[in-house]
């Protein structure tokens, strides 16, 4: 067995027969399919049985624990040599595993390999990652453009460096994919298609996306980093994108009055040298002033929206 893909289902029953059909109907088909309930509450997993009868798919029924537990228990009850994940509001292009196994032919010495992937918008598709093919400097790439070389759904990992990180972090609720791949590319070579292959899809409910969610520091992947704190003194390409994402990931933990303290101490560890003017410029604004101001961008993103929907 190739492949083992993973797909962690909560709540997902209007997109997850989208998502096995477009795994289901893929070009390589040495690969088996493991679905994790993870204790849904809206007959995803009736879908997904429906969807599923007939073919040889095996489906976990688990009490609510979390996408990294789904996932590490998905991968606990899989064989394959690579593990794939596909997230149940996603979904992939027919040749996707097919590509995926030339590159890892074509790379074999890689820990981790990612395509390009379609960020999916008021259905319309855009490309917003593109590096080389080949062999990739993750934390540079990520740093260079601000936008996820690696997702969850566009990567392969061979089952003994998975197993070798211990999978995803339990407590992570956040960022709990990069804290992974993160800790993979500081170790091994991470090797890239630049072809979109899996499809983003952010036209799902706000509710279902968590959006607009402040998470506990306990659970964000920014504030449990202090691991690799060697690294950021010694790696500088690390250091700007970690900086990066500190910059731009905490900016509403920094206005919040719940989490703001927590947020300056993490800020407190930017290099503010290396960041945009601008941006050391909108943190030294008065707070209030802040608050106002991403208000107004939020009712603004929120009618524009409205309008792109019944355009």
């Amino acid at each position: 067995m190739i492949f083992s893909v993973i797909v962690p289902l909560y709540n997902k029953a209007p997109y997850v027969e989208k998502t096995l059909r477009s795994v289901l109907c893929q070009t390589f088909t040495d690969y088996e399919l493991v679905v994790v309930n993870d204790g849904s509450t809206d007959g995803s997993l009736i879908v997904a049985k429906s969807v599923l009868a007939g073919t040889d798919a095996i489906v976990i029924d688990q009490k609510n624990a979390g996408v990294s537990v789904a996932r590490n228990n998905g991968v606990a009850a899989s064989k394959g040599d690579y593990i794939c994940f596909l997230d149940a509001d996603d979904w992939w292009e027919p040749t996707f595993l097919e590509e995926m196994d030339l590159l890892i032919q074509q790379y074999p010495d890689a820990g981790i390999y990612g395509t390009s992937y379609f960020y999916v918008k008021n259905g319309r598709k855009s490309v917003r990652i593109s590096a080389p093919t080949g062999y990739i400097d993750y934390c540079r790439v990520y740093a260079d453009c601000m936008c996820m070389p690696l997702t969850s759904i566009s990567v392969a990992i061979p089952r003994s460096v998975f197993t070798e990180n211990d999978g995803f972090k339990p407590e992570l609720k956040l960022g709990e994919d990069f804290d992974l791949w993160i800790r993979i590319a500081l170790r091994h070579k991470v090797a890239f298609l630049d072809k979109p292959l899996a499809n983003y899809n952010q036209d799902v409910d706000a509710v279902s996306r968590g959006i607009g969610r402040l998470r506990q520091p306990k659970t964000h992947m920014l504030w449990n980093l202090e691991y690799l704190e060697l690294e950021e003194q010694t790696n500088t390409d690390y250091k700007q994108l970690i900086d990066n994402l500190r910059v731009y990931g905490l900016f509403p933990y920094y206005l919040s009055k719940e989490y703001r303290d927590e947020a300056r101490t993490q800020l407190a560890k930017v290099d503010w040298s290396r960041q945009p003017k601008k941006l050391l410029s909108l943190y030294r604004k008065p707070v209030w002033y802040l608050r106002v101001r991403q208000r107004y961008f939020t009712i603004g993103s929120r009618v524009k929206q409205f309008i792109q929907h019944f355009v």
